[in-house]
């Protein structure tokens, strides 16, 4: 679990969008979390990782770009922010192990023939009857 330092990001206060009443117009509770990919400490293998993902939130400048307005106060919409920044960094930083391939039993060969050959027989009654 990679965590990073508070000094890479930028948090900026921006109004939130949406309904609010006669509040929304005065508070800036929403949060802009700006994250320079290119000049963080993380590894280059990660930063290159982030760079390929298709993420929206990432700009031609590699910066990622996080907008937090789900709550109504400021400090939460920071702790959301910068959390979503760890949780984005962290699942690039998580590799899932190669996938190898296995062959089926021999039983489970031998199972799955026997059922085809028993649905055969079952279909092969159902044809029509001669009549003489």
């Amino acid at each position: 679990m990679l965590t990073i330092r508070d000094i890479e990001y930028e948090l900026t206060a921006i109004r939130a969008q949406g309904a609010g009443g006669q509040n929304v117009n005065k508070v800036s509770s929403a949060i802009h979390l700006r994250f320079d990919i290119h000049a963080s400490s993380l590894s280059d293998w990660l930063k290159a990782r982030l760079l390929d993902s298709k993420d929206k939130r990432i700009t031609a400048g590699g910066v990622l770009v996080i907008k937090a307005q789900q709550f109504r106060t400021q400090e939460a919409n920071k702790r959301d922010a910068i959390k979503r920044l760890h949780d984005i960094v962290n699942a690039a930083n998580h590799m899932l192990p190669t996938r190898r391939a296995t062959r089926p039993t021999y039983g489970s060969q031998k199972r799955r023939l026997e059922s085809k050959t028993q649905r055969g027989r079952v279909k092969a009654l159902r044809g029509r009857i001669g009549h003489e």
